[in-house]
């Protein structure tokens, strides 16, 4: 069963391109029409890319992995933080911090500088140092926290990146494409989809376009979390089945061998 339908695509305007002048020709595959003027894209074949995308993202959070999100422009900040955030998954909405996949050690390092800094503050000396001094360290970790708290638990590379806007984010894809992530992104028809390897033709300016789609893919990774989840239960009630097993069989062994003892030690004495 589809994830999204036809007519909820359409009311939240997904199908709304750009002016046919600023079109991309990469893009003419997931072109349905122009009507006055502006490229309307071809709402069938988005919802088979949903669906294609959605599916590969729940089997990334179903292995464990984590996926990272990109979205700076303004429209789309406030959607990714809340329904990201939700299913736990890293993410960015404030600049794109270069570098941050090529060098992603140094950027590591950035972050336990803001876990020395919280250890910092909580620690009583801290209120003995200057005015200035506190306000400095305080401003330092607002700001860390604004570029890179919500990557603070992205303790390796993502296995996979979602975008919105692929224009906007193009230094984020190149680093992905040289690391060899797979990347996922909403794409318009001003847009390359060339660098991108689960394309998801679809209306990136509109908020309730990019609402619709992250509802989609926050909700497939929420199930692949899920299942996860239900198979370590299962493969622990397996291992406490297997114990009392392997326990008797033990027993059994020790028995054996206290019997062979026994034996042995009468044939001895008869001797």
């Amino acid at each position: 069963m589809s994830r999204t339908n036809f007519d909820q695509l359409l009311d939240a305007g997904v199908h709304f391109g750009h002016l046919k002048r600023k079109w991309n020709p990469a893009m003419k595959p997931y072109i349905f029409m122009e009507k006055n003027g502006i490229h309307i894209l071809d709402l069938h074949k988005t919802v088979a890319k949903i669906d294609e995308a959605a599916e590969a993202l729940k089997q990334v959070a179903k292995s464990g992995r984590k996926v990272l999100f990109v979205a700076t422009k303004r429209q789309a900040r406030d959607i990714v933080a809340e329904k990201v955030g939700a299913v736990g998954m890293p993410f960015v909405v404030e600049r794109w911090p270069g570098g941050m996949l090529t060098n992603f050690p140094t950027i590591r390092k950035t972050v336990k500088k803001m876990g020395s800094l919280d250890k910092l503050i909580a620690d009583p000396v801290f209120n003995s140092l200057s005015k200035r001094e506190r306000l400095q360290i305080n401003r330092q970790r607002e700001k860390l926290n604004k570029n890179l708290g919500s990557i603070a638990d992205l303790n390796r590379l993502p296995a996979a990146m979602f975008v919105v806007d692929v224009t906007k984010e193009h230094i984020a894809i190149k680093e992905a494409n040289r690391l060899c992530i797979p990347v996922f992104a909403m794409v318009d028809t001003n847009s390359n989809p060339a660098d991108v390897d689960y394309v998801i033709p679809a209306n990136d300016d509109a908020s309730k376009s990019i609402e619709l789609i992250l509802d989609v893919m926050t909700q497939a990774i929420r199930e692949g979390l899920e299942e996860r989840k239900a198979e370590k239960l299962d493969d622990a009630e397996t291992e406490e089945k297997k114990a009392p097993k392997a326990g008797a069989r033990k027993a059994g062994a020790r028995k054996a061998a206290d019997k062979a003892e026994d034996k042995a030690e009468e044939a001895s004495d008869a001797e």
